[in-house]
């Protein structure tokens, strides 16, 4: 796993290196047997009889599905956010909700390792996500990496800390899961983690606590080893409630489709409830963690993830909005809200925001028809006037319209947004929706028919610098800083180069990568779509490698070559 954060152990041990490949093939391997005894008999089932999970208020587990009290399944598509070390960033869940998410995993400390997270802020954080419509996934973050980690605390502590939280927490049943700590045991011996993490569950049903529980895996998350997936059973069933869901995450350790099918279906094929709490999908040096599986395997058995992370990370590969900033998505956060089996794609808002009558019933005014402010062979970037709403408008949906139909192909939280991935020499045909936090979505706006180009137009006078910031076997971290040289700015713009050996851009940010074969070519990101006169954009990126790491021979920036620096 890669360093979520400068307190947060994010990577795995060097010694894991050694042997890892072998031990792999314990998840494979290892143990969940579907004909194991299950929470409810097939018999039970078809007689009727209600698990114990259905009995539940609130969200609660059943025939190992997470479901609403009203019996609805609830399929989770969201993030992670680092609240207990940005409690200041609280504009951050509405953001996430702008974009589609209907779900997040807030991190929050028991006072172990970081500062304690009181009984009033957990009880705000509580209602930000209900004002929202987000379910709240609530994680101690002090546990991590236990029995590794010296710093880390222990279950038993946040057992303690969530039973101390019994008043906050009661009656919420139908917003919040209690996710008792996160990735609660590292490498040192995962099969230790069992007994506490019963002994947890335990502790907090003979407290009263009636909410679904979460627990994370072993190996920091990634059971790479097998433990929780050879004890889940027991664990289940140690819940005396049987509303209790596994939590994997999957980083570097999940790197072929194989992997990920085997785990997250022995799961299901055992009617074990599961989803993916964690996943990054940026290569580290252990490997290049495959999230198009995770997203499509997911989407696939309608089981839900939550992506690591919203912002803050000390590696910004991981960060999906740049500085807290909806505006500034990296290709990482593009790859979750727009790309294929993402959020906006994929997410359901939780019924229990709409059995009853909400507050805010009234739907934003239209936005003004969008105006073209530039044009490439591959993309357009629209503005408009802004819609008005009751209360207030937080997000934008820009949709392809054709044959009757609209899509949605970008989002905005500002009356800006640029639509890449688009053919040359092609007419599309745009319009905007406004949204609020309610979920309401206004009328649609008039349409723009705009055309793109047939190719690029001159760059200009440019200058591009070339260099590799890291290196590692199998991958690399490279930057490329774009230089305008010239007495007028440019933009937007596109830049073409080739690797000779082979190499493969997996993640950039300040622009979104294509390639084919060894050609890339980057668009630019909102942030960097205009390179002012005498002024520099910096793209970085991860790419994977072989033996050989050639730098490109040349740069051309909107069809222009452009010199060295």
């Amino acid at each position: 796993m890669r360093p979520a954060r400068r307190d947060t152990p994010r990577t795995l041990p060097a010694r894991l290196l050694t042997g890892l490949a072998a031990l792999i093939g314990l998840v494979v391997v290892g143990a969940l047997c579907p004909g194991a005894a299950l929470a409810q008999s097939p018999a039970a089932r078809s007689a009727g009889v209600p698990s114990a999970g259905a009995q539940a208020a609130g969200l609660h587990i059943g025939d190992g599905r997470l479901l609403e009290g009203n019996g609805n399944d609830f399929v989770m598509r969201g993030v992670n956010h680092a609240h207990t070390w940005y409690p200041g960033e609280t504009q951050s869940l509405a953001d996430v909700k702008a974009l589609g998410a209907n779900s997040v995993r807030v991190v929050l400390s028991d006072g172990h390792r970081w500062s304690e997270n009181g009984p009033a802020d957990v009880a705000a954080v509580i209602e930000q996500c209900k004002a929202n419509r987000l379910i709240c996934v609530l994680e101690v973050h002090d546990t991590t990496g236990y029995a590794e980690d010296a710093a880390a605390g222990t279950l038993d502590h946040a057992a303690d800390y969530w039973i101390g939280l019994k008043d906050v927490l009661a009656g919420q049943e139908d917003y919040v899961i209690v996710n008792i700590g996160n990735e609660p045991w590292g490498n040192t011996d995962p099969a230790g983690w069992t007994e506490p993490t019963v002994a947890a569950v335990k502790k907090l049903r003979a407290a009263g606590l009636q909410h679904t529980i979460m627990v994370d895996a072993p190996n920091w998350g990634q059971d790479w080893q097998g433990v929780m997936r050879a004890n889940a059973r027991s664990v289940y069933d140690a819940d005396p409630t049987g509303n209790l869901i596994f939590s994997i995450h999957m980083y570097s350790v999940f790197d072929t489709a194989q992997e990920i099918t085997d785990y997250l279906n022995a799961f299901v094929d055992a009617e074990l409830p599961i989803l993916i709490g964690e996943f990054g999908g940026p290569a580290d040096q252990y490997g290049d963690p495959d999230e198009d599986t995770m997203m499509a395997t997911a989407e696939q058995l309608r089981l839900g993830y939550l992506a690591w992370s919203w912002s803050g990370n000390t590696d910004p590969v991981l960060d999906l909005a740049l500085d807290f900033d909806p505006s500034r998505l990296s290709g990482w956060g593009e790859r979750i809200f727009h790309g294929v089996n993402g959020i906006a794609q994929t997410s359901e808002e939780a019924t229990v925001y709409g059995d009853g009558a909400p507050d805010d019933t009234e739907a934003p005014t239209a936005p003004g028809a969008p105006s073209v402010t530039a044009v490439t062979d591959s993309s357009v970037t629209l503005g408009w006037v802004a819609a008005t709403d009751d209360t207030a408008v937080s997000g934008y949906d820009v949709v392809l319209v054709g044959d009757g139909t609209s899509s949605t192909v970008a989002s905005s939280t500002t009356t800006t947004a640029t639509v890449t991935g688009l053919t040359a020499a092609t007419t599309y045909t745009f319009a905007v929706h406004a949204r609020d936090a309610a979920g309401n979505r206004s009328a649609r706006s008039a349409t723009v028919e705009v055309t793109t180009d047939g190719g690029g137009t001159p760059g200009g006078a440019c200058s591009v610098g070339y260099r590799v910031v890291g290196e590692w076997p199998g991958g690399f971290q490279g930057e490329i800083a774009v230089r305008n040289t010239g007495s007028a700015a440019i933009g937007p713009w596109t830049l073409a180069f080739a690797f000779a050996d082979g190499q493969t851009v997996t993640n950039m940010w300040g622009g979104t990568a294509t390639q084919d074969a060894g050609a890339v070519s980057v668009a630019p990101a909102s942030y960097t779509a205009t390179i002012p006169a005498g002024g520099t954009v910096t793209l970085g990126f991860i790419a994977r490698k072989g033996d050989t790491n050639t730098a490109p021979a040349a740069f051309r920036l909107n069809g222009a070559a452009c010199a060295a620096p």
